[in-house]
This record gives C-alpha cells, sequence and structure tokens, in this order.
C-alpha cells in the first residue's frame, strides 16, 4: 500500500489505532495503539467483533507479549460529555499513541478521520479488518472495555452491563428507567439525557 509518498520497504514502525466503545450509553471509550514485531508474527489478527470472546482473550496476551509497543488509553464518560464522543474518541487515540514506549513512524487509524499526531498518519475504513496492526489495536481495545464493563457489572449487577456491554439495548433502557442513571453514564447521550430530563 503506497500512501503519501511513504516509502513502507524501510519502514517498520507502523502502528495501528482502533477504538471501542463510541455507541454504548455507560462508561469509558477505550482505544489502543499497536505497532507489531515483524520477527514475532501473530496468527490469527482479525476484526475484534468477529473473534470469540475466548479467542480475543488468548489474542490480547499474545499480542501484549510480542508487540515491539503497544499502549491501551480511554477519555471517560466526563470527556465524552465535555468534548462530545467523536472529540472525545480523538483524544483517546491521541493518547494511546503518545503512550506508546516506542513512537511510530507512521499510523493507520480505523475509520475516516485520525487524530493530530506528531507523526504522519491515514484513515482507514474498515482498517481493523484490513490492517494487522489496527486489527490488533482492535482486540486490545475491546478485552480492556469488556473487563471494565464486567467490573461494573459486579458493582450493579442490576443493570446487566455483563451481558450488553453498555449498549441500548432494551435491556439496558429497562434497567435505565427503574434504577436511574449511574455516575458512569454519559449524561450527553440522548436515552440518558431524555431520562434525567423527565
Amino acid at each position: 500500500m503506497q500512501s503519501m509518498g511513504f516509502d513502507f520497504a524501510a519502514q517498520q514502525l507502523i502502528a495501528g489505532v482502533d477504538e471501542v466503545g463510541r455507541g454504548p450509553l455507560v462508561g469509558n471509550v477505550v482505544t489502543a495503539a499497536v505497532i507489531l514485531d515483524p520477527a514475532r508474527p501473530i496468527e490469527g489478527l482479525a476484526d475484534s467483533k468477529k473473534l470469540s470472546e475466548k479467542k480475543r482473550e488468548f489474542l490480547y496476551d499474545e499480542i501484549v507479549e510480542k508487540a515491539l509497543a503497544w499502549c491501551v488509553a480511554s477519555a471517560t464518560p466526563a470527556e465524552i460529555d465535555e468534548l462530545n464522543i467523536l472529540h472525545a474518541t480523538m483524544l483517546a487515540m491521541q493518547r494511546a499513541v503518545l503512550g506508546l514506549s516506542v513512537q511510530p513512524e507512521f499510523v493507520y487509524v480505523d475509520g475516516n478521520r485520525c487524530p493530530e499526531l506528531p507523526c504522519p498518519s491515514e484513515p482507514v475504513v474498515k482498517g481493523d479488518s484490513k490492517i494487522k496492526e489496527i486489527s490488533a489495536a482492535s482486540i486490545l481495545a475491546k478485552v480492556v472495555r469488556d473487563r471494565e464493563m464486567k467490573a461494573l457489572d459486579a458493582r450493579f449487577p442490576e443493570y446487566g452491563f455483563a451481558k450488553h456491554k453498555g449498549y441500548p439495548t432494551p435491556a439496558h433502557f429497562d434497567a435505565l428507567k427503574k434504577h436511574g442513571p449511574l455516575a458512569e453514564h454519559r449524561r450527553s447521550f440522548r436515552p440518558v439525557r431524555e431520562l434525567i430530563a423527565e
């Protein structure tokens, strides 16, 4: 893949970036950045949504062990409410890239836009199924956010977070109406905002 006059043949330090959790009504938006090690290939990388939970957990451990560098970062519900979900996601992506122990020379970002970064970057629509670095990032972000939802479920089992992961499902709406929003709910998201306004 050629782009922006970049010579990929002489290039190793490519990071992939992805996010998980833009759509849910609760919790952080979680992002990850990963630079893979060409000398330590990882089999089975794919879009995290197409993998079983067991496979994601297995690959998570392998990515953490074998990647040249990786970083998981978040934006909180308060930041999402203040900035909006798009800008909060860009902020979390910036944090993930800047948090890498090795700084990349080029970054692929899943989606149609890139955050401001100190190196060249390119957005790739459906990149999590096209570019292995983005696939790896999607797996890390998905596993971390799912773990956060399970931890929240342990504290507030009546909301069912372990099942719906905070997405706007009928069960989540029912729990919201019955018990009200938590501090972890995103108050700028319409279903939560309308509930508070009632």
